[in-house]
């Protein structure tokens, strides 16, 4: 199945210049999501891992669904102050702007191998956060899964030269 199709493209947004690459769209089409969901799983073969944690707020989607279907425990990354109880936070850049990803301090014990799944890389900002979000509560990063590379941010080159497994479903460009 060609996913390439499920994705809309929205230009100038959520600024004149970005070229949105929209996942709702694979995401309404249940073949699409269900075919996207099976990949991932058969990727996540690749990589020996004991959690997943998903990057708000289209990861949530992906990730959840991956772990109800490989029976792993789900942990949520989220954007500053969206967390109750005691979190870490990591700030960093996006490609429009910067954020904070924060997580439980509890969710990740020391050594576990956590698998980290978003929907899109761009310039690698989001992942890098996630990545030093699980290694702060003394996890090890087993990989990373996004439904969509845009190859010319170089976000999942910064990942590969860090030396953290990535693959991703679909390839566009950024612009």
């Amino acid at each position: 199945m060609d996913l390439k199709k499920y994705i809309r493209s929205i230009p100038d947004y959520p600024k004149k210049g970005i070229l949105f690459r929209d996942i709702t769209t694979l995401i309404k089409d249940s073949n699409a999501f269900n075919h996207s969901i099976d990949k991932i799983c058969d990727i996540s073969k690749e990589i020996n891992f004991d959690k997943i944690a998903a990057i708000e707020s289209r990861g949530f989607v992906f990730a959840s669904a991956v772990s109800y279907k490989l029976k792993k425990p789900l942990i949520m990354m989220r954007k500053k102050n969206k967390l109750p109880a005691e979190k870490l936070s990591v700030d960093f850049e996006l490609e429009y702007g910067k954020a904070t990803l924060e997580v439980h301090k509890d969710s990740i014990n020391k050594n576990e191998k956590i698998l980290i799944i978003d929907d899109l890389i761009a310039t690698g900002g989001t992942a890098e956060a996630g990545a030093k979000l699980a290694e702060l509560c003394g996890g090890k990063v087993a990989g990373f899964i996004f439904i969509i590379n845009l190859f010319d941010l170089g976000g999942n080159k910064k990942l590969i030269d860090k030396s953290y497994f990535t693959k991703s479903l679909i390839e566009f460009p950024g612009h």
